[in-house]
C-alpha cells in the first residue's frame, strides 16, 4: 500500500535489487577525507624529490645558456622532453595516488558497484515538486550544517595558523628562499593535519548517518515483505492448487494400478494396501496402491471391481501403510506374512483354473 508505513528491515532480495539499481550505501566525506589525507602526505613525501627534479632541470638549462647560441628543433624537443618527463615524476606519483585512492575508498563501501541505472536519464529528475522537496528534505538540512561546520572549522584554523606565526612573517625578507618555501610549506601542512583530524570526526558522523538513512529509506512495509514472498516462494493459493493437482493425478495413477494387484490386505476398511508380486521382474513384492479410509473404499470397490482378492490382516495392513510408499518393495520384515498371503492367492488360482 502507498500510504503503509514502512517498518521492516529490508530483505537481501530488496537490498540486491537495489544494488542492481546502483542505489547503494556510501559517503562521500569519508572519500573526500581520505583523498585529502592521502595526497598531502604524499605531497609531503615526495616535496625533496619534486624540489630535485626542478633543481636539476633549471640547473641544465642555465648551464647550457653558457655555451648554446643555436636554439634550434632538437634543442627544442630536448627541453619539452625533459620539462614533461619531469613534470610526469613530480606529479603523476601523487595523481596516481589521489585516483587509486578514491577508487579504493569508493569501492570499499560500494564493493565496487559498476550500473548503468544510476546514469540513465529519467523524467522524474526534471519535477520541480521533487527538486523542492529535495531542497527541503532532512538530508540537504544535514548537507547544510555539515558544510557551514566544514567552512567553520576550515576558516577557524586558517586563522589560528595564521595568527600564530604572523610575527615570523617579516623574517621571510631576509632568509633565503628555501628557507622561505620550507616556512610556508609547514605552515600549510600543519594546517592540512589539523583539518583532516577535525574532517575524520564529521566524515565518522557522515558514515554513521549515511548508512542510517539508507537503511532507512530501503526500508519495507509488511505488505511489500508479503508479496516479495509470493514472488519468490509463489502465490499460497497457487501452490495449493498445483498441490492439488498433482494429488489428483498422484491418486489416478495409483488407482489405474490397482487392476494389476495380487492381493488386497486391508484393515477392514480404514486402510488398504495393494500388493504385487512379479516373479520375473520384482526382487520382492511391491506396494502398488495404499489409501486411509475415504480411499481405502474406494481401492477396495476397485479391487471388487476386477476380482483381486482381499484378506482382511489389521496389523499387517497398518504396517504397510505407514513403512511402505507406493510403488517401492516391501521392507524385509514383512517378507514372510506376504508369502504366505502370495501363497494363498496363488493357491486360490490354481483351484479357480481347474
Amino acid at each position: 500500500m502507498a500510504g503503509e508505513e514502512k517498518t521492516e528491515k529490508a530483505s537481501p532480495k530488496k537490498r540486491r535489487d537495489e544494488r542492481k539499481k546502483g542505489n547503494v550505501f556510501q559517503s562521500k566525506d569519508v572519500v573526500t577525507v581520505g583523498v585529502i589525507a592521502i595526497s598531502f602526505t604524499m605531497l609531503d613525501f615526495w616535496v625533496p624529490h619534486m624540489y630535485k627534479f626542478i633543481r636539476d632541470i633549471f640547473t641544465k638549462y642555465l648551464s647550457l645558456m653558457e655555451t648554446t647560441y643555436d636554439l634550434g628543433e632538437n634543442f627544442i624537443s630536448m627541453a619539452l622532453k625533459d620539462v614533461a618527463y619531469s613534470l610526469l615524476l613530480s606529479a603523476g606519483i601523487i595523481m596516481v595516488s589521489v585516483i587509486a585512492a578514491s577508487v579504493v575508498l569508493t569501492g570499499a563501501q560500494t564493493k565496487f558497484l559498476i550500473s548503468g541505472e544510476s546514469i540513465k536519464f529519467k523524467f522524474s529528475k526534471l519535477n520541480p515538486l521533487s527538486g523542492i522537496k529535495r531542497m527541503f528534505s532532512m538530508r540537504s538540512v544535514v548537507e547544510v550544517l555539515k558544510n557551514l561546520l566544514k567552512i567553520s572549522i576550515l576558516g577557524y584554523l586558517i586563522y589560528s595558523t595564521i595568527m600564530k606565526r604572523i610575527n615570523q612573517v617579516p623574517k621571510l625578507v631576509s632568509i633565503d628562499l628555501m628557507s622561505g618555501i620550507n616556512f610556508i610549506f609547514t605552515s600549510v601542512m600543519g594546517i592540512v593535519k589539523s583539518v583532516v583530524l577535525a574532517f575524520v570526526a564529521i566524515s565518522a558522523f557522515d558514515y554513521l548517518y549515511q548508512w542510517w538513512e539508507y537503511e532507512k529509506n530501503i526500508k519495507m512495509s509488511k505488505q511489500e515483505v508479503k508479496e516479495e514472498y509470493k514472488q519468490m516462494e509463489g502465490d499460497p493459493k497457487v501452490k495449493g492448487k498445483i498441490k492439488e493437482k498433482q494429488r489428483a493425478i498422484s491418486y489416478s495413477r495409483m488407482m489405474q494400478q490397482v487392476p494389476q494387484a495380487d492381493v488386497i490386505i486391508r484393515n477392514p476398511t480404514h486402510f488398504a494396501v495393494a500388493v504385487k508380486y512379479n516373479i520375473e521382474k520384482d526382487n520382492a513384492p511391491v506396494v502398488v496402491a495404499k489409501g486411509q479410509d475415504n480411499i481405502a473404499m474406494k481401492i477396495i470397490e476397485k479391487a471388487q471391481e476386477n476380482n483381486i482378492n482381499i484378506v482382511e490382516n489389521v496389523p499387517l495392513a497398518r504396517a504397510l501403510y505407514k513403512n511402505t510408499d507406493i510403488n517401492r518393495e516391501i521392507p524385509l520384515e514383512y517378507y514372510e506374512p506376504i508369502a504366505e498371503i502370495l501363497a494363498w492367492v496363488y493357491r486360490l488360482r490354481e483351484k479357480e483354473k481347474h
